[in-house]
């Protein structure tokens, strides 16, 4: 239905109303501009794994893996992945999903502190993405983001091995908070967050860790704070473009009670 400028000006003034139609297609032209900044992506791991001898006896203990897993086939994990970009203007705004589902789901842990059954299903990330024009773009991420050290990572398709280290198995994997990260050129970023603990349950907030065990009571001052630096090589460094060497550091309490 074709509609005058000025009549959907006067609208806009709330002088006169649109027809029905109008309106309609009016909303349907401002779902369709939304949705195309929006993309949605995923993937589906599956594995088959034998353990040469006998049975289950002595299977390695590590991160989505052991004997649950050994001598026979898998569905590790689905993910699904919602997001709208920030684009290039000086202000930018957006957000990011990661929605887990399957056996791997449930062991990433990233369950809620209201309770419910996480079987299955898991939160990975979830954050609205802000960029303020402060010099070459600081943007922001509030909400359950990624942590910020860690060569390896929960994707078996970007990890080095599908198997993790030790060291996997003890870092951090994801933080409810606020991050900043800035680029500083094309050599160096830096990155800053705050975040209620250095655990990966979402919205759980730190105990005091002075007090007794036994003792629930929560400190509001008791955060997990963080930072890092990161060197890309440059073109010049031949080979070696691309490659990035970076040194962060995350201090900060869990959930649980007591001074461990």
């Amino acid at each position: 239905m074709k509609v005058e400028k000025w009549t959907i000006g006067l609208a806009a003034a709330g002088l006169v109303s649109l027809p029905s139609g109008v309106q309609s297609e009016e909303k349907a032209s401002a779902v369709m501009t939304a949705l195309s900044s929006t993309t949605i992506s995923g993937y589906v791991s599956a594995s088959a794994q034998w353990n040469m001898g006998s049975g289950n006896a002595g299977v390695p203990t590590y991160s989505y893996g052991g004997t649950s897993k050994a001598d026979g086939f898998n569905l590790d994990v689905v993910k699904l992945s919602i997001e709208r970009p920030l684009d290039e203007g000086q202000w930018s705004a957006g957000y990011k999903a990661d929605l887990l589902f399957g056996p791997d789901a449930s062991s990433f842990a990233t369950t809620s502190a209201l309770g419910g059954d996480s079987s299955d299903f898991a939160i990975k990330q979830a954050y609205v993405a802000l960029r303020a024009p402060v010099g070459n773009g600081l943007d922001f991420k509030l909400g359950v983001w990624d942590t910020i050290i860690g060569y390896e990572t929960f994707d078996n398709g970007n990890n080095p091995n599908y198997t993790r280290s030790y060291g996997f198995t003890i870092e951090p994997t994801t933080h409810t908070g606020l991050l900043a990260t800035y680029q500083l050129n094309e050599m160096f970023g830096i990155a800053a967050g705050i975040a209620n603990t250095f655990g990966p349950t979402i919205n759980q907030k730190a105990n005091d860790p002075t007090q007794p065990v036994g003792d629930t009571g929560k400190a509001e001052s008791y955060k997990t704070y963080m930072g890092s630096i990161a060197f890309t090589a440059p073109e010049s460094f031949g080979f070696m473009q691309g490659s990035t060497l970076y040194f962060g550091i995350i201090n900060g309490f869990d959930s649980t009670v007591g001074d461990d």
